[in-house]
C-alpha cells in the first residue's frame, strides 16, 4: 500500500535524538495510530510500550531486538518488536523511511 486514505495527521512532528528521527502520527477512523518517519544516519535505541511493526518504505537499516543479534531490513521488508521492550536501529548511507504500526 503506497498511501493511507481518510486519516488525520497531527501537524506537530515527533522529533527524537536531536532530529536524527522525525515522524508524524497518523490517526485512522477506527482509532488506530501509526507513525510515518525518517531516520538519518545514526545508531539509536528505542523503547516500546505496545508491540510494533517497523515497515521499511525506503532505504535500509540494521536492527537488534533486545537479547538478539543484528539483522538487516531493506525496502519492502518489516520487522516486529515486542511490547515493553527495546530495539537498536542503525542507519548508514541514505535516510531510512518507515511506517511504524502499533499494537
Amino acid at each position: 500500500m503506497s498511501r493511507f486514505d481518510n486519516v488525520s495527521v497531527l501537524k506537530q512532528a515527533n522529533v527524537y535524538f536531536d532530529g536524527k528521527c522525525v515522524s508524524h502520527t497518523v490517526q485512522f477512523a477506527d482509532g488506530t495510530k501509526k507513525s510515518i518517519g525518517v531516520i538519518v544516519p545514526a545508531t539509536l535505541t528505542f523503547n516500546t510500550g505496545a508491540p510494533e511493526i517497523m515497515e521499511t518504505v525506503a532505504g535500509a537499516c540494521r536492527y537488534k531486538l533486545k537479547g538478539e543479534d543484528w539483522r538487516e531490513c531493506k525496502t519492502g521488508e518489516s520487522f516486529k518488536v515486542p511490547g515493553n521492550s527495546s530495539f537498536d536501529i542503525e542507519v548508514s548511507g541514505e535516510p531510512y523511511h518507515y511506517v511504524c504500526h502499533f499494537g
